[in-house]
């Protein structure tokens, strides 16, 4: 190439995602190798020619069409766009290849294989950018912007500050044996206390002192008799925020780290002195002690800032999520509690529960409400005017807050999602049986379900019946599968439009319907077939990929298309909360870069290619 053309082509190269991230000196030895061609309307360029070097293309100007071998339309690309990525892998199965064709006169330039294997021996850190695998290429997206002491809270996990000091005794201990191995065996301030390798209970220095000395026991009593019975613990990968909203709620000083009912270590409230970086505890601690609805009301603002905070900090989408639900969980407790306070105690026993995205710990700024009520089945028609009133007050309480009413009416306002535990199974055994579409709607809102107060055992029975009724009708799972895949997602961005699999094209692109929804209802479909008892997304993935039901690629490619996806989202609302405007999800092509055209193809591409495997394995059930 002549030399005077290269730094037209740096100009042109240097701004469009990954290229962007390269060195300046590796870019102008990049551009040294471009190879530049031209097109006429209607050539082809066969990737899987015989013989043919690989190469990696970006189109300068004109446009291109991705046709599979059976002819199917993979993608139709524009100026900046690039293609090319899967033909990097010398182990690509060229039958899965495909060609491109040019729909109007198109110029190319072309980087050859060699040039850029040469670019990754020498910044080694740009080879995942290039990498054939999308979900590599996804993963590469997510730049960290914050320090991670800067993060604090939002992205450390208990395991990473608990101290590993605690006393394990078991119930039939004394008193002055338990004493002994917290302060001279283990120096700590708390025991955990078993019972036929079951945690029964928990003793605490402060409960030496005002159970123990203060009551004048004998120190020679079994600890049973004066420990904290059922006590509550955390999980050595939950967050230190979940902690320490769960130490403020209860009121408690010490956790203990649980991993499959083995003790592991223990929190103290002295381990969060150091992490005050964010106002997120702090707002959910004001939640907690307001007075009044109108108080509560005049947070929206700071629960806005946070949500700022984390995206213009780049914190994992999942961890944003899990944040806004704890939030959201403190509003609706603070709220409940407020309404019981003016009512009176409940009548009968009942269980508060969520659903849909607030079940799955997936709230953001634009969640409403789906929730519901489960009675004792001995409440009466008057313990129903009760809690007619409490719901009405609750509901419209959290529409104040910025939490709107449900558009669909899935509230515990509705007489119809405020009944017994009697009628919710027959709910389930209904929807499960006869999936048409009132009970499909219905039971896609309930088929995750979490309790934010009061009976929590209401939620396991459920759960067991709903998957009890699955295992009796396994057709259930095949028509969840047919309502799935009815939505497929765009084949990608061009020319400023969305192009759809339909043919049709749109103006805007409709983040929620062809992407979050769909990944979501295909987690559903894998975390049922394998009994997940978690609600998350990821955590539905998870249990799928343990189980083998879903491959290791597979489930890599999905989280990594769904974590992109997220936080594609969640920085288009940022954009509209600074511009004072109304967040949606609806987002306009012409503010795509060369970057989000790239991994929003590459995500689209991931949630088609799972639709197809959820097809095969649970189509035919």
């Amino acid at each position: 190439m002549h030399h005077s053309l290269i730094p037209n082509i740096i100009q042109f190269i240097s701004h469009i995602d990954p290229f962007d991230k390269i060195p300046e000196e590796s870019l102008r030895e990049i551009a040294s190798y471009v190879q530049i061609t031209y097109l006429s309307k209607g050539e082809v360029v066969d990737l899987c020619e015989p013989g043919k070097e690989k190469a990696l293309y970006i189109i300068r100007t004109g446009s291109m069409e991705q046709r599979k071998a059976n002819g199917t339309l993979r993608a139709r690309l524009g100026d900046e766009d690039l293609f090319g990525f899967t033909f990097l892998d010398e182990h690509m199965d060229n039958e899965k290849g495909y060609k491109a064709i040019a729909l109007d006169n198109t110029l190319l330039y072309l980087i050859p294989h060699s040039a850029l294997q040469s670019l990754f021996k020498s910044c080694p850190s740009c080879a995942e950018h290039f990498a054939s695998q999308a979900e590599v290429r996804l993963k590469s997206a997510f730049d960290v912007v914050w320090s991670n002491k800067e993060k604090g809270l939002f992205i450390r996990k208990v395991e990473e500050i608990a101290s590993s000091r605690i006393a394990i005794v078991t119930a039939d201990q004394s008193i002055q044996d338990v004493a002994y191995e917290m302060r001279c065996v283990q120096n700590t301030s708390c025991a955990v206390v078993y019972d036929n390798n079951k945690i029964v209970g928990l003793m605490t220095d402060r409960d030496m002192t005002k159970r123990v000395i203060a009551e004048k026991v004998s120190v020679e009593r079994p600890i049973s008799e004066v420990m904290t019975l059922n006590p509550l613990t955390i999980k050595p990968d939950d967050l230190i925020l979940q902690a320490a909203s769960l130490m403020m709620q209860y009121s408690v000083r010490n956790l203990p780290v649980v991993q499959d009912n083995k003790v592991v270590g223990l929190l103290t409230t002295s381990h969060l002195v150091q992490n005050h970086r964010v106002q997120a505890i702090f707002l959910i601690q004001k939640i907690k002690y307001a007075k009044n609805i109108e108080k509560l009301e005049t947070y929206t603002y700071e629960r806005q800032a946070v949500f700022e905070a984390l995206v213009e900090g780049n914190v994992a989408a999942e961890t944003i999520c899990k944040v806004m639900t704890m939030i959201m969980d403190a509003y609706m407790r603070r709220i409940i509690q407020i309404g019981i306070e003016k009512l009176g105690e409940a009548p009968c026993d009942f269980s508060w529960i969520v659903a849909g995205s607030h079940a799955r710990n997936e709230i953001h700024m634009l969640s409403d409400q789906d929730n519901a009520i489960i009675l004792s089945d001995d409440a009466t028609d008057d313990d129903r005017e009760y809690f007619k009133a409490l719901t009405a007050f609750v509901t419209e309480g959290l529409d104040k807050c910025n939490y709107p009413l449900c558009s669909g009416h899935f509230m515990a306002s509705t007489p119809k999602w405020c009944q017994p535990l009697r009628i919710w199974k027959r709910y389930y055994k209904k929807w499960v049986a006869n999936p048409e579409y009132e009970c499909l709607l219905n039971i896609s809102v309930f088929l995750e379900i979490r309790t934010v107060w009061g009976n929590n055992n209401y939620e396991d029975i459920l759960r067991n019946e709903l998957h009890t009724n699955i295992r009796n009708n396994r057709e259930f799972l095949s028509t969840l599968i047919r309502d799935a895949v009815k939505t497929n997602p765009p084949l990608g961005i061009f020319n400023s439009l969305v192009l759809e699999n339909s043919g049709e094209n749109k103006k805007v692109l409709n983040i929620k319907k062809y992407a979050i929804t769909l990944i979501i209802d295909l987690a559903r479909i894998y975390g049922l077939a394998v009994e997940c008892e978690a609600s998350s997304t990821q955590a539905r993935f998870t249990a799928a990929n343990e189980k083998g039901v879903m491959s290791d690629d597979a489930y890599k490619n999905i989280l990594g298309a769904y974590q992109f996806i997220l936080n594609f989202r969640f920085s288009h609302q940022l954009e509209a909360l600074k511009k004072g405007e109304i967040p949606n999800n609806h987002i306009d092509p012409n503010s795509f870069g060369s970057f989000e055209r790239k991994h929003l193809k590459d995500a689209f591409r991931i949630i088609t290619d799972l639709q197809e495997a959820a097809k095969i394995r649970f189509g035919s059930i």
